[in-house]
């Protein structure tokens, strides 16, 4: 996402340079922008508006870029990840964010094109967001469990940028309980990068029901995730698993770790045959995450309440293909205040 260093390094130009010295950065590092560096540290910025509202004022390109940079300027650490970076540029309509380290040396820089210039994807995505989200209440008295918070941005925000960030960009949002809120937030989508759509369930559809109201049958393999979900998860590699396999569903699956809190024993009989002091059990969990083929999609009754799970049975019962992806990336399915507690990194 950052720029190379050589392309970096054509685009800085010294604090005690001139006005020239930055239109040739930018003449160089075809980059939108001159940095304004002072012994490695980033100092201030400069754009081809910059210098052109300079000369109109009557400035000489002989004259210090230090008395015309920008000095109040965005930028952001390295481990800054894609969804605060797209906020920024949103935010503050720009289109370049420097990123430096704790001193304030200039180590990459951010540009939009390569933030969102992921090829697009066919695939459309359906995201369940119409649940009440009961065992949060009362914070989901008035906010729809999607809506709630994580590190500044709802969750389901979240959820959209990352969407886009790797390539999908039709999006349809399946909405019920206060799903105005959410209409409101996210409008056609155009400002999050993604053209995004409702399917208005008048009643509880399930987990997979809304799928039967898309308005056209898909084309190509429709990625399904929960609306709660708070994770980096792979999307690409999880679309190309499923194309690759030619199956009919693939369901993503991840390790769930418990420790029992007590000794284990194991018995023959009434013979102790085996001590286990608080064992960790490993499961693999359905992580709310799916890509189904049109087929699956297009066969669904209308407005009929049924559960993914549902779904995914009705084929294996068929004999038709369903595989598991396993995804390692960071996940959290908030669905109790413990799981939105550490979501949030609350200690």
């Amino acid at each position: 996402m950052t720029t190379p260093g050589q392309d970096l390094e054509q685009a800085t130009v010294p604090a005690t340079g001139t006005i020239r010295d930055a239109m040739l950065a930018l003449e160089r590092g075809s980059l939108a922008i001159a940095l304004v560096v002072d012994h490695g540290r980033l100092v201030g910025l400069l754009t081809d508006g910059d210098i052109r509202r300079a000369l109109l004022r009557g400035a000489a390109v002989t004259d210090c870029v230090a008395d015309h940079m920008q000095r109040n300027f965005v930028s952001v650490g390295a481990h800054a990840q894609r969804a605060e970076v797209i906020e920024l540029m949103q935010a503050r309509y720009i289109q370049q964010i420097p990123v430096v380290d704790a001193d304030g040396r200039l180590t990459g820089l951010h540009l939009l094109r390569d933030v969102i210039g992921v090829p697009k994807r066919e695939n459309w995505a359906v995201i369940m967001a119409g649940g009440r989200g009961t065992r949060l209440a009362p914070l989901t008295d008035l906010l729809p469990k999607p809506m709630l918070r994580v590190a500044g941005r709802p969750i389901l925000e979240r959820i959209v940028l990352h969407l886009v960030g790797q390539g999908v960009r039709r999006i349809y949002l399946a909405i019920n309980y206060l799903g105005h809120i959410i209409r409101d937030h996210f409008g056609d989508g155009s400002r999050f990068g993604a053209r995004i759509e409702y399917l208005s369930e008048e009643q509880a559809l399930g987990t997979g029901g809304a799928l039967s109201l898309l308005p056209e049958p898909p084309t190509s393999p429709v990625l399904v995730m929960n609306g709660d979900l708070v994770t980096q998860a792979d999307v690409g590699a999880l679309l190309a698993f499923h194309e690759a396999g030619g199956q009919k569903a693939t369901v993503a699956v991840r390790k769930y770790f418990h420790t029992v809190p007590f000794g284990c024993v194991e018995l023959d009989g009434e013979r102790l045959v085996r001590l286990e002091e608080k064992p960790t059990l490993t499961r693999l969990v359905n992580a709310g995450i799916y890509v189904l083929a049109p087929e699956l999609v297009t066969a669904l009754p209308r407005n009929t309440p049924i559960g993914l799970p549902d779904i995914l049975g009705d084929a294996m019962n068929r004999g038709q293909d369903v595989r598991a992806f396993e995804i390692d990336d960071d996940w959290i399915d908030v669905g109790q205040r413990d799981q939105l507690s550490q979501a949030r990194g609350d200690s």
